[in-house]
């Protein structure tokens, strides 16, 4: 064959892109596991920093496999819930099912679009509740995960993730533990305009649902806002079902309590 010929450079020119094709085809799929895990570890790691286990930089130190057992010990359930507020199914502990950034994704959308959806929530051992949220921000995508405390009522905690918001502004969300940490101690309020605010230049000292946006990051704090807010409203009816439920047990435990107190002193009235 002639190496000078147009058919020779394009039959060359195909071998090599099928060669290398199939290389990086094949290099992908025996990566694949690996990637898959350190995702998975990737999250579960953010889902226990909001929970108050930890910051994230002690779950990258011990390890993907460290990270994983401390999550499958720790955790007491996990399943999804439904705009209605029901449980849907549940995540396998023994494997460490979760809902990845690019399942929030999909949930995200049908969120967005009014169309049925399930969300993941996360309770662990230690009482706390966690629940992921998910949007835009300025340049890409922003998510986290939000806790709760065994009342459901007070945020115990968060944790917020970007694809490529601005080093030293938009990429506070992740990077600045004093962002994170005013969220500690605050409340949702469904019967407020936004259930929670992130405020543009202070949030009210009294407002127990806001907190301070970040300077000079009004795009990235405006879309987080949005985030939560969406998520918090995709998990109104769980969120409010749960707290409503736990209002009920108390007060029957608290009913129960008293019978028994008052019968103990009829018996010993009567002795």
């Amino acid at each position: 064959m002639n190496t000078n010929s147009n058919t020779y450079t394009v039959i060359y020119t195909t071998l090599v892109c099928v060669l290398v094709a199939a290389i990086l085809a094949f290099v992908s799929q025996l990566l694949k596991p690996k990637q898959e895990a350190n995702e998975k570890a990737e999250t579960i790691s953010q889902i226990l920093t909001a929970a108050g286990f930890d910051e994230k930089a002690h779950w990258q130190e011990i390890g993907n496999a460290a990270t994983i057992d401390f999550y499958k010990e720790n955790l007491a359930e996990a399943y999804t819930v439904s705009a209605q507020g029901a449980q849907v199914k549940s995540l396998d502990k023994a494997k460490a099912d979760i809902y990845s950034v690019s399942d929030l994704k999909v949930q995200n959308r049908a969120i967005k679009a009014g169309k049925d959806y399930e969300i993941p929530v996360y309770t662990f051992t230690n009482g706390v509740t966690v629940i992921p949220v998910y949007g835009a921000g300025l340049w890409g995508p922003v998510w986290g995960y939000l806790s709760f405390d065994a009342s459901l009522d007070n945020i115990e905690g968060a944790y917020f993730d970007h694809e490529s918001e601005t080093p030293g502004l938009g990429g506070k969300i992740k990077d600045d533990p004093a962002f994170r940490a005013q969220f500690k101690g605050k409340n949702v309020n469904y019967a407020d305009a936004k259930a929670f605010e992130i405020v543009k230049g202070g949030a009210p000292a009294d407002k127990r649902n806001a907190i301070d946006a970040i300077t000079g990051a009004t795009m990235t704090s405006k879309g987080l806002d949005e985030a939560i807010n969406n998520w918090l409203g995709a998990f109104k009816a769980y969120l409010q079902g749960r707290i409503q439920a736990k209002a009920a047990e108390a007060e029957a435990a608290a009913a129960a309590a008293a019978e028994a107190e008052a019968a103990e002193t009829e018996t010993q009235t009567a002795e």
